[in-house]
């Protein structure tokens, strides 16, 4: 498994942005174990309402804080006292800054010492979003609506955990430069343009081709606007019958492994959308997730590519791995990576740009 510092993409081992770290329906009053940035963490939600995420171990004597059923803690639905966590151990409890503010056998007030570090979570389209930043800075780059969840006419995703995946992220981020893969692996046709922008956090692709199935008639062009916005979130438009916008939320796990879910969004003809409608956003999801799962089959079962070896036609792969490298070094480095990519570049060997341009 390579690891950060193998790609060589700087100081930090896991990248600066935001990240998806669950499901709405995943944080409930059941605290859960989950695991990313290197670190065990249990996700739960309040009697408020509201989501949060925590260190996974009890500061007094080690105890993993969701790993539990036989605890009287558990079985008398102490758990979760309003928006606080407690320990299944000894029953300390913890609230959502992470401070203890109960030791129910102690009269001294709880150590200083006592506190589980705690991450703010945001609930934003059906997810669960961090802000992750080795520095702890505040977030340098807005959280992305989201447009058009719960708007008419649209049938909001449904996302789905598609698993651990044993690739670090670069390999998948690669994909934004991979011209060349198109159409031995997703069946493109025709291909009309492949260009990227490169806008600061901004990573952009533009594909115009046809499809074996997801186009009209197969060979009909149509256009994918496809964007990441930070190391994390990847959302992608197609224009056809049906508009439909594509979420793909990638976050690491483990240095060299990250988790990824999918999800598409589709507008149908009615404002209120009909169980007609919601098959038809269906169908379009599951042939969706066949075409990603064409790359992920590829990412986990490849070696690492350290370094790509290049020849005409494909993509700007440098171009991309410099842009991602901004987000595993300090932030005050960012601006000389912007300086070094921001801007277009247009791929030849399409019908738009060809290998050699025509008098």
């Amino acid at each position: 498994m390579a690891t950060t510092a193998d790609y060589r993409l700087g100081e930090f081992p896991f990248p600066r942005g935001w990240f998806m770290v669950g499901r709405s329906e995943d944080a409930t009053m059941t605290p859960a174990a989950v695991r990313y940035f290197g670190e065990d963490l249990v996700l739960y939600r309040g009697a408020s309402g509201r989501p949060f995420l925590v260190e996974a171990y009890c500061p007094h004597m080690g105890t993993h804080l969701a790993q539990n059923t036989t605890s009287y803690v558990v079985k008398d639905k102490e758990h979760v006292e309003g928006d606080n966590i407690r320990c299944p151990y000894h029953g300390w409890r913890f609230g959502p800054d992470g401070r203890c503010n109960e030791i129910p056998y102690s009269p001294a007030p709880p150590p200083k010492k006592a506190c589980l570090k705690s991450h703010k979570l945001t609930e934003r389209a059906g997810c669960l979003w961090v802000w992750y930043d080795a520095e702890n800075g505040e977030p340098d780059y807005p959280l992305p609506e989201f447009a058009p969840y719960d708007t008419p006419h649209w049938v909001n995703w449904q996302m789905r955990a598609l698993g651990k995946l044993e690739s670090h992220p670069q390999e998948v981020v690669d994909n934004m430069a991979d011209k060349g893969h198109l159409v031995p692996v997703h069946g493109s046709l025709n291909m009309v343009l492949f260009e990227n922008e490169f806008d600061d956090h901004i990573c952009r692709q533009i594909l115009t081709a046809g499809h074996r199935t997801l186009a009209a008639d197969g060979g009909e062009p149509m256009t994918n606007d496809t964007w990441y916005t930070g190391p994390g979130i990847l959302q992608s438009e197609m224009v056809g019958e049906h508009p439909s916008l594509m979420l793909i939320a990638h976050t690491p796990v483990d240095d060299g492994s990250l988790m990824v879910w999918y999800g598409l969004m589709v507008k149908v003809a009615n404002a209120v959308p009909t169980a007609e409608d919601r098959a038809t956003a269906n169908q379009y999801e599951e042939a969706g997730v066949d075409a990603f799962a064409q790359d992920f089959e590829i990412w986990g079962n490849k070696r690492p590519c350290l370094n790509p070896l290049m020849v005409r036609g494909d993509g700007p792969f440098d171009k991309v791995r410099i842009w991602y490298r901004q987000f595993f070094n300090p932030r005050a480095r960012a601006g000389e990576v912007h300086a070094r990519v921001n801007g277009r570049y247009i791929t030849r060997g399409t019908t738009t740009h060809p290998w050699e341009e025509v008098a």
